[in-house]
């Protein structure tokens, strides 16, 4: 079950070859016992993540919930229509002003409602509401039979605040960038998916490595300590590097241990984070190589200013902190509410008397507010929020700043990072080789045991190290995916189609 990819050890021996491959065929069923067995590429990995991982899954009720939240704001801007009507009974003892000024209690017993069809517009420009209505009311007298109504077939009206915050204003001019900022990112985010798919990849490819390290250096100490107890029966190595070998078998036994303890723990993150069945065995299957291009620092950056959120990020928190100061502006100064109506009414005891020759109704009015004395906490929350708007233009300059700089340092480290791999492999080959050498010389009496523990640890270094490079480069890649939108491999931008139902 394990990937050995190019660090297949080509170290001899009957002993040591029988004790590692029964070491690993035991933990491997161990698990493949334990249920289905799949076996993924790195490009399989990732198609998985993005199919059915929980992290692909919230990007998308994320992008959801911004989608939705768009469309409210577009609903502000439309017309509504709206059909309501309040019922009642009255049956208690009011105080009632009679025609020559007095008050009697009397006894109330009265049903009534009314019905009101209103349709409303918004008008960003001004920030003010026209409106249309037609009202029915409609009272009956329970004690005496009696029935009235009244009616407004119809009335036009517009109200408005002169010198206040104009809300439909700047959500005009916020809300569709954070709307473009959600669909760059959901975008962003399914090539992150990528990016963390191809780290827990070789996180687990790594685990594998480390038992099959553990495996191989286990059946090599038991192989040399066998041995051992043979030459020192005839005198050959001293009692000293006898009790070495045999600590180092010991050694080698609990890191197998740990490196499967290790491997398991890892075994749940990668299923877990590919939405996999705890039962589920996974086998990877090593890249053989990764592609070997450049890309081109100048190119990276347009791309990046063009369809990373971040630029939209920042512009969107420039537009909330202006209109945090504009809002903080018009709460401080003159406050002026106009509302003018005009329309049509009537009254009568049948529901066909109200609607016949209505009179005309208008209505207007002004009102008026100017603070006079409020102790500075007008004036203060001006200056607050024009410190925050300072204060966001700085952090806004600033991140932008980072945000190219990083573009530059990841676009840097991936056109050397394709050598790495490449030196990493070349290491790994001659470390291998090297090891091989060491044993054979130890074997025939021609080498220390330092020296051959040298070999060990460099060729457990250089596959690690080989890993190592290779996670890093496919990381990287997507990254510069993630943040440009561009597939510079294929030379053609990402598309990602949305999750709108």
């Amino acid at each position: 079950m394990l990937s050995s990819g190019m660090f297949i050890s080509g170290t001899s021996g009957h002993a040591r070859g029988l004790t590692f491959f029964l070491l690993c065929f035991i933990f491997s069923c161990a698990y493949a016992w334990a249920g289905d067995t799949l076996t993924l590429t790195l490009q399989q990995a990732i198609d998985l993540a993005l199919l059915q991982s929980p992290t692909t899954r919230s990007a998308r009720h994320t992008f959801l919930a911004q989608y939705w939240n768009y469309r409210y704001y577009r609903a502000n801007y439309l017309p509504s229509v709206t059909l309501t009507s309040s019922p009642y009974i009255n049956n208690e003892i009011n105080k009632i002003t009679q025609s020559d000024g007095t008050s009697r209690f009397l006894g109330q017993s009265q049903f009534g409602g009314d019905v009101v069809l209103s349709i409303n517009q918004n008008i960003s420009l001004t920030g003010g509401a026209l409106f249309l209505k037609s009202r029915l009311n409609f009272l009956r007298e329970m004690e005496s039979g009696t029935d009235m109504f009244s009616s407004i077939p119809v009335s036009i009206g517009y109200s408005q605040n002169l010198f206040g915050y104009n809300s439909l204003k700047w959500s005009r001019r916020i809300e569709p960038l954070r709307f473009a900022e959600a669909k760059k990112s959901y975008a962003e985010a399914v090539e992150l998916v990528s990016a963390s798919a191809c780290n827990s990849f070789f996180n687990l490819a790594a685990a594998q490595n480390e038992v099959e390290m553990a495996c191989n250096n286990y059946a090599n100490a038991d192989t040399l300590y066998r041995m051992a107890q043979g030459r020192y029966k005839i005198g050959t190595i001293t009692e000293n590097e006898m009790l070495q070998l045999e600590i180092r078998r010991l050694s080698e036994e609990t890191n197998v241990m740990n490196a499967e303890i290790a491997y398991e723990e890892q075994l749940y993150s990668f299923r877990s984070f590919l939405g996999l069945g705890r039962d589920t065995e996974i086998f990877l299957v090593l890249p053989d190589s990764v592609p070997r291009f450049n890309i081109s620092l100048h190119e990276a950056l347009a791309f990046a200013m063009e369809n990373s959120p971040d630029p939209l990020y920042y512009k969107r928190l420039r537009r909330e902190a202006d209109s945090n100061l504009a809002a903080a502006r018009a709460d401080a100064g003159l406050k002026a509410d106009i509302y003018l109506q005009f329309g049509l009414s009537q009254t009568g005891n049948t529901l066909s008397g109200v609607y016949d020759r209505p009179m005309t109704q208008e209505y207007a009015s002004l009102s008026l507010t100017l603070p006079i004395f409020d102790w500075g906490r007008g004036r203060g929350r001006v200056q607050v929020a024009r410190s925050n708007k300072e204060l966001t233009d700085i952090r806004a300059e600033q991140g932008m700043e980072d945000f190219r700089q990083n573009v530059y340092k990841l676009v840097s480290q991936f056109n050397m990072q394709s050598r790495k791999v490449h030196i990493a492999r070349l290491t790994g080959e001659r470390a291998n080789h090297r090891h091989l050498v060491a044993m054979r010389l130890y074997i025939m009496g021609q080498n220390t045991l330092l020296d051959l523990n040298d070999a060990i640890a460099e060729r457990n270094t250089a596959r690690r190290s080989y890993l190592n490079q290779m996670s890093t480069y496919w990381s990287l890649l997507y990254t510069i995916r993630s943040i440009t939108g561009y597939d510079f491999q294929n030379r053609q931008e990402i598309t990602e189609q949305l999750p709108l139902e």
